[in-house]
């Protein structure tokens, strides 16, 4: 039977499959036994699967995926490996809160590189808009709109953008994904009541003063009454490229494109490089010195990462 994996739990995996039921599956053998860099299997993921008794049944195969949200984790003996959170998605939605965490430009600019290399639609979700003026939170955004990213203003707590998010989920297979605490369990719950998904409030003590706590512990699709499904991720701090070489960094930041072919040396890292087309473009202001530090920031962990593999 083949099946979508809709919740992934202690190395167990909840399969709807398109007969119908769904069933608590774990994976054959034989697929433990395989030497991958990256998870085996999660949510989104499309499995070939063989049912046994009482709603139970066992993963064979998992199918090639189409497009995937991923992250370098910290894998087995202090080798990194690839941590899937959501396979075969159609869009990402990045939530950030405009306040209580302030946002995280660097970290979104994250996503974005991660959502551009692998073909994703991506649909920024600013948040928690009751909690500071609207235009100081387009002062924020507005750079990423003038890019060519749809942003979002909203807010769960009045109610704010709900039906147009809620549009703009339908009949799509998404992801939420952010930091934690930014509000994505609320946004959620107030798109489809009835879900009743944790929430938590901002941490006061210690290291984590003014962070998120995290509430969503494991990764699951969520069905939609308007058709599709939403995966709600747990909060994410970090997220490191996997194996992104760094002369393909800057093809992630779309506003580069037009001035890649420009550069007077091809390949061009647009770091030192005479005649560089980017470092003309940022000195003229038509792309962001912020983006342009995002970049270079990137390149040089990237470049690290090579050296020690």
């Amino acid at each position: 039977m083949l099946g979508t994996v809709v919740k992934a739990q202690s190395g167990f995996f909840w399969v709807a499959t398109d007969d119908g039921p769904t069933l608590r599956c774990t994976l054959r053998g034989r697929l433990k036994k395989e030497r991958v860099a990256s998870d085996i299997a999660t949510i989104g993921d499309r499995v070939r699967v063989t049912p046994t008794l009482g709603g139970e049944g066992v993963i064979e195969d998992v199918l090639p995926r189409r497009s995937k949200l991923a992250r370098r984790a910290a894998g087995a003996k202090g080798v990194w490996k690839e941590d899937v959170l959501v396979a075969n998605l159609d869009q990402l939605v990045a939530v950030f809160a405009v306040a209580s965490p302030d946002p995280n430009l660097r970290l979104l600019d994250r996503y974005l590189v991660n959502a551009e290399l692998n073909g994703l639609d991506t649909l920024i979700v600013a948040n928690k808009c009751d909690l500071r003026p609207r235009e100081a939170a387009q002062a924020i955004f507005s750079p990423y709109a003038a890019i060519g990213y749809r942003v979002l203003y909203t807010s769960a707590t009045r109610g704010d953008g709900i039906d147009t998010l809620r549009d703009a989920l339908a009949g799509k297979i998404s992801a939420f994904s952010g930091p934690s605490g930014v509000g994505k369990s609320s946004l959620l719950n107030a798109i489809q009541p009835g879900l009743q998904l944790r929430t938590g409030a901002i941490s006061t003590a210690g290291a984590n003063i003014g962070k998120g706590r995290h509430t969503t512990v494991a990764p699951e699709l969520i069905p939609l009454s308007v058709g599709g499904y939403v995966a709600d991720t747990p909060g994410i701090r970090e997220l490191g490229l996997w194996r992104v070489p760094p002369n393909e960094l800057d093809w992630g930041f779309r506003e580069f494109r037009p001035f890649l072919e420009r550069c007077r040396f091809q390949p061009c890292s647009h770091l030192h490089e005479p005649d560089c087309a980017v470092r003309a473009a940022v000195a003229r202001g038509a792309i962001s010195t912020a983006r342009y530090d995002s970049y270079t920031r990137l390149y040089e962990e990237l470049s690290n990462e090579l050296i020690i593999r």
